[in-house]
C-alpha cells in the first residue's frame, strides 16, 4: 500500500452575490409585526450576525457548487485533470432525491469547457453540516490506497440555509460553496485522517422532513448538543493521538469550528478551552486571539451560515490570517478541524500545513470573494423566500432575466421534473 500523506492541496470559495443587512430585514419584520422586536434584537446580539448573502433567482445549491468547483479547478488543475478520480458534494441542500450533486456538477463543468474525465465516481454525503468532512476523509482515505500518486478527487461543500420566516432562525440563513482539492502529498495541508475523533448520537435538535424547503431548529437544544459532542469527539481525537487533551491544544497553532452563526465558534471553543485550559475559560480569549481565530470567522457575519461549507470557509480564512501574520513560517503549523451536523455528529481531526502552503494561499481571492456582495432590495429577498417556484413560473421569471457571462444557471424545470442546467 502506498505510504504518501493525504490531505488537501488547494480551496476554492463562492458566495452568491445579493445580500442583505440584517438591519434592514428587522426594520421590514418589525414594520409588519412589531411584536417582534424584542425577540429579533436579542437574536441578532445572541449570534452577532450582521447579513447574508442568499441566490440569484437562476441559483440553486447545483449551481453554487459548480461554481466554487469552476474556480478551483481552472486555478488548482490546468492541464492535470486526468489525475481527477472523484467528485464528492457534501451537502443538505440536494436537489433530487436520487441523483447526486455531484453528477450535475460534473455535466455542467464539461458543457462549459472542462474536460472532466468520464473515469471517476461522483456521490454525495449528507449528514447536516459534516457531509463536506465526511467526504474530505473520505476521499483521503481513498487515495491513500490509490496504486496512483498523482490521483486526486474533488471535494465540494455546497448548501443554501432557509428557516421559517419570519422567525429568530431566519436572521441565520445564508448561501456558498467551497470546493477543496484533495490529494496525496497535498500542497496546502496533510491530514491525519487514522487519529480523527467522532461522536454521533440521534437527536432532533435540527432536521428538515422530506417536502419542507426550511430546515426546523431548536436553537437552545442544538447549542446543547453541539457543545456535548464536541467534548466527546475530542477526547477521541486525544485518544487516538494518545496525548493528553492540554498537549493538543497548546501544540495547534489553528482552530477551526464550524460556524452556523459567528458567535457560535466562539462559544464552542471558550466551552472546551475552560475545560482544560489552566486558567479555566478565562484563558480562552487570549490563547485564540494569539491564534488568529476570531479573524478566521467574521467573514460568517457577512455570509451567514452555508452549513457544509462553514467550517471550510473558517479554514480558508484562518490560513490567509495565519499567513499575513507568520509568513513562510506558517509551514509546519498544526490545524485542529471540528465539524459538527446536526441530528447529530461530530468530527475532529487535526492536520499539518504543507511547504507549498504560501505559494497556495497567495493564489486566493478570498478579500474579493467577501468585496463583491451587492446589496439586495427587499423585494429581492422576498422573490427568494417565496421560492421555489413551480416550473412554469419560474420560466416566466426568467423570461426577464440576463444571467451574467461565465455563471452556471438553471435555465429549466422539463415536465418531468428534471433540471438542466446551461453556462452562459
Amino acid at each position: 500500500m502506498p505510504d504518501h500523506p493525504v490531505g488537501i492541496s488547494d480551496i476554492a470559495l463562492y458566495v452568491p452575490s445579493p445580500y442583505i443587512t440584517l438591519q434592514t430585514l428587522l426594520n421590514m419584520r418589525i414594520r409588519e409585526n412589531p411584536s417582534l422586536e424584542r425577540r429579533l434584537n436579542r437574536a441578532v446580539e445572541t449570534t452577532g450576525q450582521e447579513a447574508m448573502r442568499f441566490p440569484e433567482l437562476w441559483q440553486d445549491n447545483t449551481t453554487l457548487a459548480a461554481e466554487a468547483a469552476h474556480r478551483l479547478v481552472e486555478r488548482s488543475y490546468r492541464d492535470d485533470l486526468a489525475s481527477l478520480r472523484y467528485i464528492a458534494v457534501g451537502t443538505e441542500t440536494g436537489v433530487d432525491h436520487s441523483k447526486p450533486v455531484a453528477a450535475y456538477v460534473e455535466g455542467m463543468l464539461q458543457r462549459a469547457g472542462v474536460g472532466i474525465p468520464d473515469s471517476l465516481s461522483t456521490f454525495q454525503v449528507q449528514h447536516a453540516c459534516a457531509g463536506g468532512t465526511v467526504s474530505i476523509l473520505g476521499v483521503a482515505a481513498m487515495l491513500s490506497m490509490s496504486s496512483r500518486e498523482t490521483d486526486s478527487g474533488l471535494v465540494i461543500c455546497s448548501d443554501i440555509a432557509r428557516y421559517d420566516v419570519p422567525s429568530t432562525a431566519e436572521i441565520t440563513q445564508g448561501a456558498g460553496a467551497v470546493a477543496l482539492k484533495v490529494a496525496q502529498n497535498p500542497s496546502l495541508m496533510s491530514v491525519d485522517v487514522g487519529t480523527a475523533g467522532y461522536c454521533s448520537r440521534d437527536v432532533d435538535d435540527f432536521f428538515r422532513p422530506l417536502g419542507s424547503t426550511t430546515a426546523k431548529v431548536k436553537g437552545g437544544y442544538s447549542v446543547q448538543c453541539y457543545h456535548e459532542a464536541l467534548d466527546s469527539a475530542f477526547a477521541d481525537h486525544c485518544a487516538r493521538r494518545n496525548e493528553d487533551p492540554l498537549d493538543v491544544l497548546n501544540s495547534t497553532d489553528v482552530f477551526v469550528t464550524h460556524i452556523p452563526f459567528y458567535r457560535m465558534g466562539i462559544t464552542a471553543m471558550h466551552n472546551l478551552l475552560g475545560k482544560h485550559l489552566p486558567g479555566g475559560e478565562a484563558d480562552a480569549e487570549p490563547f485564540l486571539l494569539a491564534r488568529g481565530f476570531y479573524d478566521g470567522i467574521a467573514p460568517a457575519r457577512q455570509i451567514g451560515n452555508i452549513y457544509s461549507g462553514s467550517a471550510y470557509m473558517a479554514l480558508a480564512f484562518s490560513l490567509q490570517e495565519r499567513y499575513r501574520k507568520l509568513g513562510p513560517d506558517i509551514v509546519g503549523k498544526k490545524v485542529l478541524v471540528a465539524s459538527y451536523g446536526s441530528g447529530n455528529t461530530m468530527i475532529v481531526y487535526s492536520a499539518t500545513i504543507a511547504e507549498n502552503a504560501p505559494a497556495v494561499i497567495e493564489s486566493w481571492d478570498l478579500d474579493e470573494v467577501l468585496a463583491g456582495g451587492i446589496p439586495a432590495s427587499l423585494e429581492t429577498y422576498q422573490a427568494w423566500v417565496g421560492g421555489p417556484y413551480s416550473r412554469d413560473t419560474y420560466a416566466g421569471m426568467m423570461a426577464d432575466v440576463d444571467v451574467p457571462q461565465s455563471r452556471h444557471y438553471l435555465a429549466s424545470v422539463r415536465e418531468d421534473g428534471y433540471r438542466e442546467y446551461e453556462y452562459s
